[in-house]
């Protein structure tokens, strides 16, 4: 396989870890790109470097020869995985992810994510979908946590894949941008699709998919400047709230990759929560809504911080 893809180390990614980069700017796991580097699947100015810890200078190029996420040809169950189940029946499951957990394996995490977690309770679902990601209908970032649904069997699999991308489930998400992006409420209404400059992050681009994701703002704050929005997604592309909000000058607050990470900020993750979800259930058609309140570290933020 060719090079997968290369990016230039910014100037704030001077002195940073090989592995942290690479993880950052793929939105893989750091295990994921250890294992990449490990596998001497990494160059740096065009030397493949092995050892993970390297630190990059601004201006060096980097580039990964594989995908990172790698997926392999099965999932394996893993009784370690411990997930919050809001409902479950024959055809669907719902859970509530937390933070910090990958959705389905990767080179580096065999084990240990949503996906072997989801196999482990309910075998059925490795017959269900995708080898690599069985029951999966659509993925939360690791850095997100929040509401999500997978497929118990073949029709669920077929009614939430269609529902999705008819854009008739609705997806809901509480996030706090840096910045205050002025209108009370708005919509942005751009395609994203892979950065030609960095090709590793996901830009608003001509001729890309189209993606449209409506926010409002609930509450603003003084310090950091910032606003805590309710942004409903039209359409389901990668990292979408991410890319929209940093498109319009309001990145996520903790958003390393678009530009959301505030010196000093005591939040060490994202402020992106998935907190509602509506669909109509595959067998009767019944519409089923869920929500999800703020983890605690998402909560006690707000509720430190004043408007």
């Amino acid at each position: 396989m060719g090079d997968f893809n290369a990016a230039e180390v910014p100037p704030v990614g001077d002195g940073e870890r090989l592995d942290r980069y690479v993880a950052m700017v793929f939105d893989c796991s750091r295990s994921e790109a250890s294992a990449s580097v490990r596998a001497g699947q990494v160059t740096v100015d065009g030397s493949v470097v092995t050892k993970p810890s390297t630190r990059l200078d601004a201006g060096q190029s980097v580039v990964v020869a594989e995908d990172p996420h790698t997926e392999p040809e099965g999932v394996a169950p893993d009784p370690s995985v411990s997930l919050k189940v809001l409902y479950e029946d024959s055809d669907l499951v719902v859970i509530d992810k937390p933070v910090g957990l990958v959705v389905h394996p990767g080179a580096g995490n065999p084990s240990g994510t949503v996906c072997n977690g989801l196999v482990q309770l309910y075998p059925e679902m490795l017959e269900v979908g995708e080898p690599h990601r069985p029951g999966i209908v659509h993925r939360l970032d690791r850095a997100t946590s929040g509401l999500m649904v997978a497929a118990r069997s073949d029709r669920a699999y077929r009614s939430l894949v269609d529902q999705l991308a008819s854009h008739e489930v609705e997806r809901v998400y509480t996030a706090v941008v840096l910045g205050d992006p002025g209108a009370e409420r708005g919509v942005v209404d751009a395609p994203i699709g892979r950065s030609k400059r960095n090709p590793l992050r996901m830009t608003v681009a001509e001729g890309a998919r189209p993606a449209r994701t409506h926010f409002e703002v609930q509450r603003r704050f003084d310090d950091p400047v910032s606003a805590l929005l309710t942004c409903r997604l039209e359409t389901g592309r990668t990292h979408q709230i991410r890319v929209h909000m940093h498109s319009i000058g309001n990145p996520v607050l903790g958003d390393e990759l678009y530009g959301g990470r505030r010196s000093g900020s005591e939040l060490d993750r994202m402020f992106l929560h998935a907190s509602e979800l509506v669909l109509s259930h595959p067998a009767d058609g019944r519409v089923m809504r869920f929500s999800s309140p703020l983890p605690e570290d998402l909560a006690n933020w707000l509720a430190t911080h004043s408007g």
